[in-house]
């Protein structure tokens, strides 16, 4: 219970925040809720794993498209994909081996969420904000992984690692609202 509540935290920090621009609180935090229910999905006792990739995808759509009311320019975007797409050369192409080999069903959705959560690290890192940048980056970190623990090799560290990047992640990207 302790997840959800953080995120409701987190929620009720981006509303107290005067932001510099409202609707990217408001992308931001149709983001927390959506990663919230991702929580919840995720730790439910049957294996309900999609319906949460489901949700953390539509959650990084959500900071896509609040990241981008501060967009930069593009040759900005060119620099941050590229830079986004070496890292995932090298993080997640053994996920997706791992994936094809144990559960082919889930290679669509993971590839998607793949996709997407690297356009959200993109999209911080072309809007310049520190705290964008490490708030998306701490995400990708723990949803890095998750997927390694899931799919590759799990090790004993992996679970508070997961836990301390992903709600510092949602901490920078919720407190780069007011820079």
């Amino acid at each position: 219970m302790c997840k959800p509540a953080v995120m409701l935290a987190l929620i009720g920090v981006a509303l107290a925040l005067h932001p510099l621009d409202a609707g990217r609180r408001d992308w931001f935090v149709a983001a927390l809720v959506l990663s919230m229910l991702g929580d919840v999905f995720l730790m439910l006792p049957r294996d309900v794993f999609v319906a949460g990739l489901a949700s953390f995808l539509l959650a990084h759509i959500a900071y896509i498209v609040g990241l981008r009311l501060h967009g930069g320019s593009a040759s900005s975007w060119a620099i941050a994909a590229a830079a986004v797409l070496a890292v995932d050369v090298v993080l997640a192409r053994p996920v997706l081996v791992a994936v094809r080999r144990r559960h082919p069903e889930l290679v669509a959705p993971v590839v998607a969420y793949v996709f997407v959560i690297s356009t959200m690290v993109a999209a911080a890192l072309a809007t310049g904000v520190a705290l964008a940048i490490a708030g998306a980056v701490l995400f990708f970190a723990s949803d890095t992984l998750i997927a390694w623990n899931r799919f590759v090799r799990p090790r004993p560290w992996m679970p508070l690692a997961i836990i301390v990047t992903y709600h510092a992640g949602q901490a920078g990207l919720v407190l780069s609202i007011a820079r």
